[in-house]
């Protein structure tokens, strides 16, 4: 349901083709919702099925060509505000970084300080993105906000930015708060004077197999 509501949120600022509701997905609400042109394109067709948008074929090119331009609906407009009362429903975890560093004592310290290092990379460039995506919607770069912002009256188009800004600040606190982390683990194997690999548990001693019992057949039971 979350990918449903990002793209109409997206068409909710005006009506696009298919190619360029996945451009600008992949340029907004994709920095919050990842989504591959392959689970857009379905959608927006279930969508139209369904009444969330409707389609119309516009021309396209000099040869008679057409696209197809969706726009949102009513019940797509409403669908919206349904989902936004809804309570949020959180995902089992599934972390790959955490799932890596319970079992530190399997890795060299070097690799361990590497996977750590190559942690924190990623977090700095997850910062460093989120904060150029605040600076052009606040100095009106953003050509997605921009136009959404013209559906809003003066008064309360400063609204409609705080809460585009406060998304990206929460990517901003998450991943400095996953550097944190990262930087606690390095200070940790510092204090260690031994690899971590050197406290991987000694191998299962070799159990003598249980000789297997005769098959009593059916009739003698």
């Amino acid at each position: 349901m979350s990918l449903r509501a990002a793209l109409l949120f997206v068409l909710a600022s005006e009506p696009l083709t298919g190619y360029d509701a996945a451009k600008r997905f992949g340029t907004t609400v994709g920095h919050l919702w990842h989504a591959a042109d392959s689970q857009i394109y379905p959608e927006l067709h279930r969508m139209e099925d369904e009444g969330l948008i409707e389609g119309a074929d516009v021309p396209w090119g000099a040869k008679g060509a057409t696209k197809r331009e969706y726009s949102i609906t009513r019940a797509g407009l409403e669908f919206l505000g349904d989902w936004q009362a809804r309570p949020l429903r959180y995902a089992p975890e599934r972390d790959p970084a955490r799932l890596r560093s319970a079992y530190f004592e399997w890795a060299a310290a070097a690799d361990a300080r590497a996977q750590l290092l190559a942690h924190i990379a990623h977090h700095e460039r997850e910062i460093a993105g989120a904060r150029a995506r605040i600076h052009s919607i606040r100095d009106g770069e953003n050509d997605s906000v921009r136009q959404r912002l013209g559906h809003y009256a003066p008064a309360d188009r400063e609204r409609v930015t705080r809460w585009k800004v406060f998304a990206h600040e929460g990517t901003i606190a998450r991943a400095e708060a996953e550097i944190a982390w990262a930087r606690r683990g390095i200070a940790l194997l510092e204090d260690d004077p031994e690899s971590p690999a050197a406290y991987r548990p000694a191998a299962t001693p070799d159990v003598e197999p249980v000789p297997a019992q005769p098959r009593v057949p059916a009739a003698a039971r």
